[in-house]
């Protein structure tokens, strides 16, 4: 708008109309620029308008006159009360900015949780990408319990983006977190997880007239859920998510179900009784990966995939399971360019010897004390 009407005037006073008084509208383009452009911009607008002042006043030949020193007082007035303004305005929208992106952040790691580096049996890490500019939390979920029954983990996507997946994150978290310290069966937490979902749906006004029709007719969330027990093996509870990659002396092997279940939330769709876990052996030294498709569906600009399975066999089995996955991270960012498409969440556990992952003394005593 202020370059318009600067265009305007020059139109006007190079057209047989020069007679017009057009001062008074060069004036306003300061105080206009001053609400979107910012300080730099102010000052940007306020010169040009200058500079066509200075122009039409010497085409005129209206030097000295009291019309020019009027035009020239009164942009210099409104100028510099532009440039404060704009930048007051400026510096509270940061202010607010950084307050709001703080909230937001202290929310985020209330919902997605770092997994903590040892778990009982194991040594964890988990990372989370989420796609969306400036957000740490998408559509993924993980989370990663020590129980009575070993440890439970679990990473899940949700259908969607935006805030209604955001939701279904925190009430499937809500869920599990409460269910794994109670059910002795695993499929009974991932049941726990799909009630809480149908109950978040069809409480009304949960969701806006916008969500609501893709939640009821296109909702879903796969999730893969595990536990990792002192027996050295791993049960796992697959709803509809990409199989969990197993590294066991060098090699790597992808978890497949036996029995493919759906996604929670299409329970409808598939008749019989639901399939029980399965599960494999999983001895010292061996390294599990859990993930979301975010990371096997990331795309290079040839549109290849991300090589998991590979990189995961390539990888050093000396790395941590937080430096493996900063290095995953890496590969990620240089694979796709740093422009991910969709979010990413992972947990890496690896399996320690028992005198190892087997805690002694007082701290030991009074975590197997607490109730849990």
């Amino acid at each position: 708008m202020p370059f318009a009407i600067v265009l305007g005037v020059v139109g006007i006073e190079l057209s047989p109309a020069h007679d017009l008084v057009t001062g008074p509208l060069l004036t306003t383009t300061p105080a206009l620029a001053a609400l979107t452009m910012g300080p730099v911009g102010t000052l940007s607008t306020a010169a040009v308008a200058l500079g066509v002042n200075v122009t039409t006043a010497t085409v005129h030949q209206a030097w000295g006159t009291q019309l020019v020193f009027g035009n020239f007082l009164g942009l210099l007035v409104v100028s510099v009360a532009s440039v404060i303004l704009s930048n007051a305005a400026r510096t509270r929208r940061q202010s607010e900015f950084d307050q709001m992106r703080r909230i937001a952040v202290a929310a985020q790691e209330v919902v997605l949780r770092p997994v903590p580096e040892r778990l009982g049996p194991v040594r964890g890490a988990s990372l989370c990408l989420a796609a969306g500019t400036g957000a740490q939390i998408g559509g993924d979920l993980y989370e990663a319990v020590r129980t009575r029954y070993g440890v439970r983990l679990i990473v899940g996507d949700v259908r969607g983006k935006g805030l209604s997946a955001v939701r279904a994150v925190a009430v499937a978290l809500g869920a599990f977190r409460e269910a794994v310290h109670y059910e002795d069966e695993l499929a009974e937490v991932v049941n726990h997880c799909a009630a809480a979902l149908r109950r978040e749906a069809a409480v009304p006004g949960t969701y806006s007239q916008a969500e609501l029709p893709e939640v009821l007719m296109e909702g879903f969330t796969t999730v893969l859920v595990a536990q990792v027990s002192d027996e050295q093996v791993v049960q796992l509870v697959n709803r509809g998510h990409p199989p969990p990659l197993m590294l066991h002396r060098g090699r790597v092997e992808a978890l497949m179900p036996a029995s493919p279940q759906p996604p929670l939330g299409l329970e409808d769709l598939v008749t019989g009784p639901p399939a029980k876990p399965e599960s494999y052996p999983f001895v010292p030294g061996d390294r599990l990966l859990l993930y979301t498709d975010g990371v096997i569906e990331a795309r290079n600009r040839d549109n290849d995939f991300f090589a998991l399975p590979e990189f995961m066999e390539g990888t050093r089995t000396s790395t941590t399971p937080s430096e493996f996955l900063e290095e995953v991270h890496q590969a990620l960012v240089r694979h796709t360019e740093g422009s991910l498409a969709d979010d990413v969440a992972m947990i890496l556990v690896d399996r320690l010897d028992d005198e190892v992952g087997e805690e002694t003394g007082p701290a030991a005593a009074s975590s197997s004390d607490r109730p849990q």
